[in-house]
Order: structure tokens, then sequence, then C-alpha cells
């Protein structure tokens, strides 16, 4: 995903496995640099918790003993969006392949499967693996199914960004007999193409 995003243009803010401090420092970066910026995108690829309502992001040091400790030691990405909508920009976009798994034991928790619904503001497209409240899968390869698909069809000269997910929810779904229906809720205003100059998609 990093290749891709800068063989399009994209300035990449790249942390893999990273701890709380760092996912916090590299929000804060990103929100930064949106002020030079039409376009606004973050891509998760990793664990994601539900907890009264609010969807979080797991850094890798993620140890809790009681739910109410989940707001201080993960990231509530639906406050990030919300900086995203502050920033004003034309285009924001947010894509969450997250295997939903619970790192709460049930006898410590609501235990609620999958991730809370989420609706977009202004401008904004949220992407997600799976729909609301089911579980992702990982795959067996270097990308999960999701990611995978993505790839693929964002790849595609000329394709609508509503469009290449339309083209990711089928694979997927097809691909799982059912199982994971990846999910959009949009309120997009300006049309994207993540590959409109035309480059030739490679085999990913």
């Amino acid at each position: 995903m990093r290749d891709f995003l800068e063989s399009t243009n994209f300035d990449v803010i790249f942390i893999e496995n990273g701890d709380l401090q760092l996912m916090r420092e590299s929000v804060s970066l990103f929100v930064e640099k949106l002020k030079l910026s039409d376009v606004g995108l973050i891509y998760y690829s990793g664990h994601g918790i539900e907890h009264k309502g609010r969807n979080y992001l797991l850094p890798v040091n993620f140890n809790v003993n009681d739910e109410d400790e989940i707001p201080r030691q993960a990231i509530d990405i639906s406050a990030v969006v919300d900086r995203l909508s502050k920033a004003e920009r034309k285009v924001n976009i947010v894509i969450i392949d997250a295997c939903r798994s619970s790192f709460v034991s049930a006898n410590q928790r609501s235990y609620s499967q999958g991730l809370h619904k989420m609706d977009g503001t202004r401008g904004t497209i949220l992407a997600f693996s799976t729909a609301p409240g089911k579980v992702a899968e990982d795959g067996n390869g270097r990308n999960s199914p999701y990611t995978k698909n993505l790839l693929k069809a964002m790849a595609v000269p000329g394709r609508k960004i509503e469009d290449v997910f339309k083209r990711v929810r089928l694979k997927v779904r097809l691909a799982s007999k059912g199982q994971q229906i990846p999910w959009e809720s949009t309120s997009l205003e300006e049309d994207f193409y993540f590959n409109a100059k035309g480059l030739t998609p490679q085999d990913i």
C-alpha cells in the first residue's frame, strides 16, 4: 500500500508495528501536513475494537485489564475523523482493514463483535474491510483479501473511488462466499481517482 500511494504522489507517513506514542505522534503530524494538501488519506491494517459506541485502533503495546482503560490505550478513530473534517480538505479518505478482534476477555467487558457503524463528515469517505459488527479475514498472504483486492482496484486507470470500493466489495464477497462484505459510508462532494494519470497497473 505504501509503494502504491507513493507512486501516485501521496506524501506517506509510514508506521509499522507502532506503539501508542508513535501512533499519536503520527496522527498529529498527519493533521499538520493536511494544511498543505487537498486530499487526506488514512490507511490502517491491524486490530480494532469497539467500546461504548466508538471505534479504536490498537497499538502493539495495547494491554488492558479493564475496558475503561481502552480510550487511554488506543487511538479513537472517530476523533481522528473529526480532526480531518476541521481541516476542511476537499477529499478525506479513511480505510480501515481491521480483523476486529477483541483484546479484552469476555468476562471483562460486554463483548460486541466487530466495529461500530460510523458516518463520515462532509467530504469524507470511510471504507471498512467488512460490515459493522462483522469480523474480517486476515488471509494467508502478505496482504489480507481486502487489501489485496483494494490494491488491484486502485491501480486501474480512470476508476472513481466509489467504483474502486464497489469492485473490492464484489471480489471479497465472492472470495469469502458471502462471509465478508466490505462497507463504506461517504459524504464526498468531489470526484477522486487513485490512478487518474493512467499509470500502468502492476501485478500486486
